[in-house]
């Protein structure tokens, strides 16, 4: 979270607005296969794009948090929240190819799909808590969707690509906290392969 602040604050003071998220690491699929800077999908995850996109990513980032720091031990909590944030923008480099984009979204979405992963997996001793907690993710699905309809900068294909790779983070975890470096091999895979495929997308454009 601290993290995410100071980048924000270093374009500021370094130079201008627009031009430092482009050279600051913002999230493009060409520059990143194309110029080979994949340092992009993990530097792009700290750069936002305004103050209320800062604000918001930090709060978001602090109340699942908080949750997720109790239910998941420190090292699978950030592997969900690093690979959860890079299969998003996996997503959204392929859906958008020269598009610019930066943002925890992608990561914050797959810190509420694990959340959701966990309490399907542990829904039945959870009883009246896994319903109405289902009740209020519904409302903050909804509403980010009608967000990502009414302000079409956001992008949705990062948040769908976040939330699915960590609703099964979370399943995997929360079935036993031993599967991390099984969870951990597999996602690494599973990214080289998408990588290769969107190399070879990108290279006959």
């Amino acid at each position: 979270m601290a993290i995410n602040v100071v980048v924000f604050i270093i374009p500021l003071i370094v130079t201008q607005w627009l031009e430092p998220l482009h050279q600051f690491g913002a999230l493009n699929g060409y520059w990143i296969f194309e110029k080979d800077e994949p340092y992009r999908f993990l530097s792009s995850m700290f750069l936002h794009s305004g103050l209320m996109h800062i604000v918001m990513n930090v709060l978001s980032l602090y109340l699942i948090g908080k949750i997720l720091e109790r239910l998941f031990t420190p090292s699978a909590y950030i592997a969900i929240y690093f690979i959860t944030g890079i299969f998003g923008s996996l997503i959204y480099i392929y859906i958008s190819p020269f598009e610019w984009a930066v943002g925890a979204s992608g990561a914050i979405f797959g810190m509420f799909g694990a959340l959701a992963g966990f309490a399907w997996i542990h829904r039945k001793r959870m009883h009246d808590e896994f319903m109405q907690f289902m009740r209020g993710f519904g409302i903050v699905l909804l509403l980010n969707l009608v967000m990502g309809l009414v302000m079409p900068q956001i992008a949705m294909s990062a948040h769908i690509g976040g939330l699915v790779a960590g609703i099964i983070s979370g399943v995997i975890m929360a079935k036993n906290p031993k599967y991390l470096w099984g969870y951990l091999i597999g996602s690494f895979i599973l990214i080289v392969l998408i990588c290769s495929y969107l190399s070879s997308l990108y290279a006959s454009y």
